[in-house]
Formats: C-alpha cells, sequence, structure tokens
C-alpha cells in the first residue's frame, strides 16, 4: 500500500533507476523485460495476476513469521543490534544474508 501512494501519488512522473547494463542485461535473462524501464518491475507489479498475488502474500507472511522469529525487523538488526555490538543481532544479519542469497540464486529463477 506505501509502494503504491509513494510511486503513485507522491512522485512526479515516471522514476526510472540508473542500473548498470550488465545487471539489466542479466534481469532480462531471468525474464524481467523491464528492467532499466521502469522504478518497479512491471512483471511483478504491472497487471496483478493470481501468481503474482500469490508471490506477493507468500513473501509477506515469511516476511512477518522472520520479524517475530528473529525478534525484530531487519533494518532493526542490522543498525540498532550491530551499532550495539550485540551477538544476536550479529547472528540474524547474517541469517538475513544467507536467506537472501538462497533466494535470489535458487528459488527466484525457478520461481520465474
Amino acid at each position: 500500500m506505501g509502494g503504491y501512494i509513494g510511486a503513485h501519488l507522491l512522485s512526479e512522473g515516471q522514476q526510472i533507476p540508473d542500473i548498470h547494463t550488465d545487471t539489466v542485461a542479466h534481469l532480462r535473462t531471468l525474464g524481467f523485460e523491464s528492467a532499466g524501464q521502469a522504478y518497479s518491475p512491471t512483471e511483478l507489479y504491472g497487471e496483478l495476476t493470481s501468481k503474482s498475488i500469490g508471490i506477493l502474500l507468500f513473501g509477506g507472511v515469511l516476511v512477518g513469521f522472520g520479524t517475530r522469529y528473529a525478534g525484530g525487523c531487519t533494518s532493526g538488526h542490522a543498525i540498532s543490534g550491530l551499532s550495539d555490538l550485540q551477538v544476536p543481532s550479529l547472528i540474524a544479519v547474517i541469517g538475513f544474508f544467507i536467506g537472501g542469497l538462497i533466494m535470489i540464486h535458487l528459488l527466484f529463477p525457478v520461481i520465474f
């Protein structure tokens, strides 16, 4: 909801991020034809299909579960916890990073 408000009501015109050409080429091999042409991928947010809604809902549930299980959000652990040198925050941030790597390199190509 916040992303929609920010993208459609608070921004002026079309915002296109400056992405390196190698990254754009790699994203296109993964099926993201809108890479480098739109702020958010139209393959996920353009036309909402049952597949994209399911992926977004499942991802949201996982984020909510992870936040509750880890005792705080990713930015809270990374910014506040690591600056206080808390070991649980270091473990949580390492887990978030490893989970992100597994998702983007192993699961994401299977989903799309």
